[in-house]
């Protein structure tokens, strides 16, 4: 690309842009800048030239007026192919912007603190920032815009090795299209709340932000094609955010059971194993440690068991691993793994290991969707917990017994699993099917 004379980087996320300015201004490129990052990036010895010098126009409001300029953005959106524009560019004295390095004030994370204000809240929705970016990616083949600081060493390396390519610039702009949609929604979403009398549960537009985490090999069907993305605003412990530590690529069904697995036993305080085949349980069962609980499970259909999903509330030890790799298994979940028992189960080449980390009591919140053609049909998750059976009615003569109460209590939340209208034979901890 032609030479580099001009780049304006204002951050909020101050992540690798030290080495990002002295990487543009070793290209001989002057660098303006804003507030902190301008303090910061003085402090780490680059030189840097104000906004408010450079456009003449002082930062007013509080600072929320600093870049809203003709020169900031003329310079961004002045193409350089087109006579008429560097004319008026010149008339103006608007100099050419190449690079812009801009992130945005963090709402996000301001309005996930508990003791959040409305007030913080609106002073951190950023007006400049997305407006600088939104400029640079309109205008991208003719200015540079990073918006991610993963970016920034390869930006670096395209730039000095003249390798920017129209193809990376269209994915730089798309990725700042893509953060400002989902900064909007966010901002969207945290008014309507408020500006309801009571809480929202269901929002007049749902926004959904989703990041492709892998293409699968296909999809439910082999002439389907099939791909994972994950949630971005989940922190709720899930098969979503876990680790695989070993095996095969998952697979579309693969996902499918392991998720059904693993939120069947966090149902329980106890140590808690199920197995899942075709997204049913086929063998579910509590017991003193993981290898009683897993034995137990598999009892209960061992031929629906083999090549099962096998979701573990506890850490996988030795014992329980001897026994998984006593017979076929096509997924272990777990939040962790021992040490031994992680080698012991790397024994079976396929066998894939999901390390979901450790489940912790994270507020469980969001929705349960099915895609129609054109729609969506929304409901809450399904987080209903019977806590006392002895409060239902029993219509019969003879009252249960304790242990048939527990066993009940058991079978209760398997039930809320099993797909279809749901039959459930059990005995306390243990599915007998």
């Amino acid at each position: 690309m032609a030479g580099i004379k001009r780049a304006l980087i204002s951050v909020s996320d101050k992540t690798g842009v030290i080495e990002m300015a002295k990487g543009l201004e070793a290209l001989g490129a002057e660098i303006l800048s804003t507030g902190g990052t301008a303090k910061a990036l003085r402090d780490a010895g680059v030189k840097v030239t104000d906004v408010a010098a450079y456009t003449g126009s002082p930062e007013i409001l509080d600072g929320r007026v600093k870049t809203l300029h003709p020169k900031i953005h003329g310079g961004l959106l002045g193409r350089r192919s087109l006579p008429a524009h560097v004319e008026q560019m010149n008339q103006h004295g608007i100099g050419p912007i190449d690079v812009v390095v801009v992130n945005l004030y963090p709402f996000e994370a301001t309005i996930a603190k508990p003791d959040c204000r409305f007030e913080d809240a609106i002073e951190n929705i950023d007006i400049g920032g997305p407006s600088m970016l939104r400029s640079a990616a309109k205008n991208h083949d003719d200015v540079l815009v990073v918006v991610d600081p993963a970016d920034y060493s390869r930006v670096l390396e395209a730039v000095n090795g003249d390798t920017v390519t129209p193809a990376l610039r269209r994915e730089l702009a798309m990725k700042v299209f893509q953060h400002t949609s989902r900064y909007d929604g966010l901002i969207a979403g945290y008014l309507e709340k408020h500006a309801q009398a009571r809480e929202v549960k269901f929002p007049k537009v749902l926004s959904l932000q989703f990041e492709l985490a892998e293409s699968l090999r296909y999809g439910e069907n082999p002439h389907q094609q099939g791909a994972f993305y994950r949630e971005l605003d989940s922190k709720e412990p899930s098969v979503s955010r876990g680790t695989i530590l070993h095996g095969k690529a998952m697979s579309y069904n693969n996902f499918l059971d392991a998720n059904s697995a693993l939120e069947l036993v966090k149902e329980y305080e106890e140590t808690a194993v199920a197995i899942i085949k075709h997204n049913n349980p086929c063998g579910v069962a509590l017991g003193e440690t993981p290898v009683e609980a897993y034995v137990k499970a598999r009892e209960t259909d061992p031929v629906s068991a083999f090549g099962g999903v096998i979701a573990f509330n506890r850490p996988v030890d030795m014992a329980a691993a001897k026994e998984i790799t006593s017979t076929f298994v096509e997924v272990v979940i777990a939040p962790g793994f021992a040490e031994d028992a992680l080698a012991e189960l790397k024994r079976k080449k396929d066998l894939r290991l999901l390390d979901v980390g450790a489940l912790t009591k994270v507020k469980q919140e969001g929705f349960d969707l099915k895609k129609l053609v054109g729609g969506l049909i929304v409901q809450d998750r399904d987080l209903g917990v019977l806590s006392d059976l002895r409060t239902l009615v029993v219509p019969t003569i003879r009252k249960p017994t304790d242990e048939e109460y527990a066993a009940c209590a058991f079978a209760w939340k398997v039930c809320k699993h099993v797909k279809s209208n749901a039959i459930i034979y059990a005995k306390p901890g243990q599915t007998v099917g």
